[in-house]
Formats: structure tokens, C-alpha cells, sequence
């Protein structure tokens, strides 16, 4: 979850690591730091708890740390308190120096993700007259590679191989080496990490996002791979310290994506721009109005025999596999499980024959997610990584892959990535539904014709953003909010839920509606806000008997209605009207003014919308 920085070349580049940084804010942080080789071939060490504006200060946005090498950092503890001493880099040597800003330590590091057994490799180097400062498993994990260093005599590279094989658990590492400088010595195990050139400068980053404007030409660095990185070039090596190739890759994003283009947060901008991405991602899938799978492996004599389906992912990317479930289900008839990965990959499995595993993952690299992927594959199932990040781990690692077309998404909440996933997971669902032959071929270029109208739906539901804007002034001091419906409805209730509670910290709860007698109920009064999605015509009539059933004990009751269904308005306080559409992908339609609710209540609230406290955008840890 934290973010990596890395430059060298023949330019100053304190300034260009603050601008990554900044670029990386959205993952998530506590805390920041820099540290740069300078012209005396000594590395100088700042640090800034809180807001990375706090370390632009201390460091003159840049001014104070020449050199044309160096690393950046932004931290979310994991190991250790937020604090400065918790704070990357972090050195090897001794921590008065690190305290006077300067420092003579061979080798000096930051690094993303978690390491399992630093308590017995603390302990080991204890022994070897190691001290620490701070609480951090960073901290063991930069003496290690010091220890390995000097012991052996060995060079950075070898150092770190001997790292990587005694250290359990995940990893994105950039190091600077005293002895070599302008040099930057990077590893990886499970936490995503880019490397790009552009002349005679390299960067290195955790997320493309961070060094577009320098450079679109990048390398996917795989597991247990290392990299040296000097200005203009970089070599990767595997575990045997042999040196190997891998493929370049060019980056096709705008760059003006990852800005916020005149909107006040990320988020509304990222809201506004879901027409576009579920245009694009649709326009991937569907050829001459033939919904076309092939060029993901995805053959319709293999769609004809899957099984079962199972979705594993977490988050959001789950209430998109929760939505799929009620539509693969209704209308290609599959048996269809969905699970968190993060409880998927500790249970024993009992994948059927012909079963497929599909993992959703915006990132590409989520921790738990990435793990479900590799356990299922051990266990023979074939899996479909859903993802938008082309090179990302659960792309490489997949047996097949469909990328939705979003492009980065800045903002913690998703909004974009999660429609397009549902586009994807739609089109899916009608390509099965066909070549299994639950639907005849007119019902599937219905199908097929309803799913290229959804961008143009999205774009008339952003028009209600007045009304809603309103209504969160209203309810901005709201305690407590329930979101409720039955179905594919209550599957898009849980994202509705979400939103409402990760960036407005408002206690919001998703339920099936049929449930709320079995408990909940006890918890509505004057004024608890009961949103219901109502979409879904045939169950209509029991979800507004359930709402009203709220309404009786004083609660007070906002509606999502298709068109259709406006006949209940009467029994509601507030209803927001979106079009018309299939009912199986109402869901892509209904959760657009769920998205701009907690948006505007978040707004009115006073708080930061596109890094809500505690969170982070890519989970990659555990």
C-alpha cells in the first residue's frame, strides 16, 4: 500500500521524487521521506510524519537535497506507529547519524509490503551486532541485505538474491548503495513495482501513474527478479544472479488521466468519466455487434463446458462478483460461488471438475486476491484475471486475462474500475447465456444492442447530481444508514453501503431486505436514513413493504427506481429516478447515484474524498 519513488540520470531529482510522490498519494500514507545521494557521495535522509506537503517544506520542495540519484517513500504503517523513526528510508548503519540528516550507511532503502519471520531474522542480527531504531520490519529487511553485503563481500546484487532467499513474505525494494553511485538496486516478491527509461534517466516506481510524465516505455519486474538501474538502462537478473530479459512495455494511458482535469477530487472527476470506460471496455468485447471472448482464450466450445464459476475478490471488485452471480446464474444457468479471497485462500477447496476461477482486481496485484488466483491454479481450475492494469501480477499469472479499459483510477473509492468490471461480467454472462443455449439468438442481440446503450444510460444518471448534492446537505449529520434490496439489487446495495462509510465515516450497513425483521429492524428511529435500489419489478412490491416497515418506526426512506417502477414513489420520501434498461444490468445504472450520494455527503462533511483516513487504494498486504 505504500508508495515507491526512484530516479537517477543527470539531472536534480529531489523535485521529481516530491512529484511521484505526490502522484502516489492516493495509495494511502502516514508518513513520508526522501533520500538522495549528493555530490559528496553521501546520502542525506529527510523525513515528515503526516501530509506530504509537511516534507515538500522541510525539504525547500527539493532544495535542500542535491544529487542526481535517488529514492522517495510514503508510508501506511503496518510495522510500528506512524512516526519519523518509522518513517523510509530506512539505513543500515547507525541511527544518531540518521538523526543529524547525513549518513554514512552502505546501504540505505525503503520498500512496499510485509515481511513474515523479521522477528527470527531481528534475532539474527542482533547476534551480529545489528542495532535498531525503529519498529519497522523495513528496518531488518535493509540490514539484511547490508549483513549479506559485508559478510560475503559480494556485490549489491548477489546481496540481495541472498535477501530474497531467507526472507518469507511480500516485497517492493529500491536500495542505494554508497559504493555505487548513481546506481539504484531494486527486488520484488508479490507488491507491484515498474521500472522505466527515457535517455539518460531511469525511474522506478510502485504504480506507472507516479512516472508517466517522464517517461511510457516501462518494465514489469516478475517475482524473485532483482534490477540494477543506471541513467538511461537497467539489467534484471533472476535468483542465480544471472542476468535475463524482459519485455518492454509501453504505457498507452493519457497522462492528463491521473489529473484531476478541473474537477475539485479525483473521485467526481473518475464519476464523470464512466461513460468513456464502459464505452471503451465494451468496445473491447463486443465486434461487429458479436460479443468476441477469443482473444482472452475464452472459446465458446470452453464456455460451453464450465461447471461452475467462481469469483473470488475483495471489496469492491466482490459486490461486482456478487452482482455477476444473480446475472451468470439467471441467464447462462451456471452454478455460480462468490468468495472473498481473503477467505478463499485459506480454506480447503472443493473445486468441481470444469470449474472456473475468475479473480476481479482493479490493480492487478491485490494480496489476497493474487494468492486466491495461485492456490486455485494448484488445485487445477483454470482462472480469468479481471483487471485493468496490463503487466499487473494476477495478468502475468492467469491462465486468461480480460482487461477492463478504465485507466487509472487516483481516487481510493472506486467508481470507474467498478462499472467496467460490471460491463465485463455482463458481457460474460450474455455470451455464455447464448452458447449455452439458455437464450435464443434474437434475445441475444437484444442483449447485446441493451449493453452498447449502458455508457449513454450512465451519462443521463450523472444528470441527477443536483438533487443529490441537496439531499446530502440534508443528511450530512446522518448517524447511522441502511441500504437494502432484494436480489441483483441487494448486490449493488453493498457497494451503495461502502461508499456511504469509507469516505463519509457515516455507520452504513448493506442487508438483504427480507432480513431486516431478523434483527436489524431494532436499530431504525426518528430519522435513519433506509436507502432501497429497486430495480427489480417482481420483487418490488416486498422490498417497499419492508422499507415502509422502516418508515413506521421513523425512519427515513430514499428510493432508486427504474422508470418503470414509478408507481411507488408515493410510499417514499425521496426516490431518484435512472433509466430504463434490462433488469440484469440495472445494477450499472443504480449504483451511479449511490456513488455521487457518498460523494456529496463526504463533501458536506468537510472531509478528503479522494484519501479517506485508514485506507488506501491497492491492498497489498494481507
Amino acid at each position: 500500500m505504500c508508495g515507491i519513488i526512484g530516479c537517477t540520470g543527470k539531472h536534480q531529482v529531489a523535485g521529481t521524487l516530491l512529484e511521484g510522490l505526490g502522484r502516489l498519494e492516493y495509495r494511502g500514507y502516514d508518513s513520508a521521506g526522501l533520500a538522495v545521494l549528493g555530490p559528496d557521495r553521501r546520502v542525506k535522509v529527510v523525513k515528515a510524519t503526516g501530509k506530504l506537503r509537511n516534507l515538500v517544506e522541510k525539504t525547500g520542495n527539493g532544495a535542500s537535497l542535491p544529487g542526481i540519484c535517488g529514492i522517495g517513500h510514503t508510508r501506511w504503517a503496518t510495522h510500528g506507529e506512524p512516526s519519523e523513526k518509522n518513517a523510509h528510508p530506512h539505513i543500515s548503519g547507525d541511527p544518531v547519524s540518521l538523526s543529524e540528516g547525513e549518513d554514512d550507511s552502505d546501504v540505505v532503502g525503503v520498500h512496499n509490503g510485509i515481511i513474515e519471520n523479521y522477528e527470527e531474522l531481528k534475532e539474527k542480527l542482533l547476534r551480529h551486532d545489528y542495532h535498531f531504531y525503529s519498529d519497522t520490519d523495513t528496518e531488518i529487511l535493509i540490514k539484511l541485505v547490508d549483513y549479506y553485503y559485508k559478510k560475503y563481500k559480494i556485490g549489491p546484487i548477489d546481496a540481495i538474491n541472498r535477501m530474497m532467499v531467507r526472507v518469507r513474505g511480500s516485497y517492493a525494494l529500491a536500495l542505494l548503495f554508497k559504493d555505487y553511485p548513481g546506481e539504484i538496486y531494486a527486488a520484488r516478491k508479490d507488491s507491484p513495482l515498474v521500472i522505466g527509461v527515457s535517455g539518460e534517466e531511469a525511474y522506478l516506481a510502485s504504480d506507472v501513474t507516479a512516472i508517466m510524465n517522464h517517461t511510457r516505455s516501462v518494465y514489469y519486474i516478475g517475482n524473485h527478479q532483482a534490477a540494477r538501474v543506471l541513467p538511461g538502462e537497467v539489467h534484471f537478473f533472476d535468483l542465480n544472479g544471472d542476468e535475463i530479459g524482459i519485455p518492454l512495455s509501453e504505457v498507452t494511458w493519457d497522462a492528463k488521466a491521473a489529473e484531476k482535469g478541473g474537477y475539485e477530487h479525483f473521485m467526481m472527476k473518475e464519476i464523470h468519466e464512466q461513460p468513456e470506460a464502459v464505452r471503451a471496455t465494451l468496445a473491447s468485447l463486443v465486434k461487429e455487434e458479436q460479443i468476441d471472448l477469443t482473444a482472452a482464450g475464452l472459446t465458446d466450445e470452453y464456455l460451453f463446458g464450465i461447471g461452475q464459476i467462481y469469483i473470488v475478490a475483495c471489496g469492491s471488485a466482490w459486490h461486482v462478483g456478487m452482482t455477476a452471480q444473480y446475472v451468470l446464474e439467471d441467464l447462462a444457468q451456471i452454478p455460480v460461488r462468490v468468495e472473498l479471497a481473503s477467505e478463499f485462500r485459506y480454506r480447503r477447496l472443493l473445486l468441481s471438475p470444469g470449474s472456473l476461477v475468475i479473480v476481479i482486481s482493479q490493480s492487478g496485484e491485490t494480496a489476497d486476491s493474487l494468492e486466491a488466483l495461485r492456490i486455485a491454479r494448484k488445485n487445477g481450475a483454470r482462472t480469468l484475471g479481471i483487471v485493468n492494469v496490463v503487466g499487473s501480477s494476477i495478468a502475468r499469472e492467469a491462465d486468461n486475462v480480460l482487461y477492463t479499459l478504465a485507466g487509472p483510477e487516483i481516487a481510493v473509492a472506486t467508481t470507474k474500475a467498478f462499472t467496467s468490471q460490471l460491463a465485463v461480467m455482463y458481457a460474460l454472462a450474455v455470451r455464455c447465456a447464448l452458447v449455452r443455449g439458455s437464450i435464443g439468438e434474437e434475445k441475444y442481440r437484444e442483449l447485446v444492442q441493451e449493453l452498447l446503450l449502458l455508457p449513454q444510460k450512465i451519462g443521463e444518471c450523472l444528470t441527477i447530481r443536483e438533487k443529490l448534492q441537496w439531499f446530502a446537505s440534508r443528511f450530512s449529520n446522518a448517524r447511522d444508514a441502511f441500504f437494502i434490496g432484494r436480489g441483483a439489487d441487494y448486490a449493488i446495495s453493498l457497494e451503495g453501503s461502502l461508499k456511504m462509510k469509507e469516505i463519509s465515516y457515516i455507520h452504513s450497513e448493506a442487508y438483504a431486505a427480507g432480513e431486516l425483521k431478523h434483527g436489524t429492524i431494532s436499530l431504525v428511529e426518528d430519522n435513519t436514513l433506509v436507502v432501497g435500489v429497486l430495480t427489480q419489478k417482481r420483487l418490488l412490491e416486498k422490498t417497499i413493504s419492508n422499507m415502509v416497515e422502516c418508515k413506521s418506526r421513523g425512519a427515513f426512506l430514499m428510493g432508486i427506481l427504474s422508470r418503470g417502477n414509478e408507481n411507488a414513489k408515493a410510499q417514499l420520501d425521496v426516490t431518484v429516478m435512472i433509466p430504463d434498461t434490462d433488469e440484469h444490468f440495472s445494477g450499472i445504472l443504480a449504483v451511479i447515484p449511490l456513488q455521487l450520494l457518498g460523494y456529496y455527503i463526504s463533501v458536506a462533511r468537510g472531509l478528503d474524498v479522494d484519501k479517506p483516513r485508514n485506507l488506501a487504494k491497492s491492498v497489498t498486504v494481507e
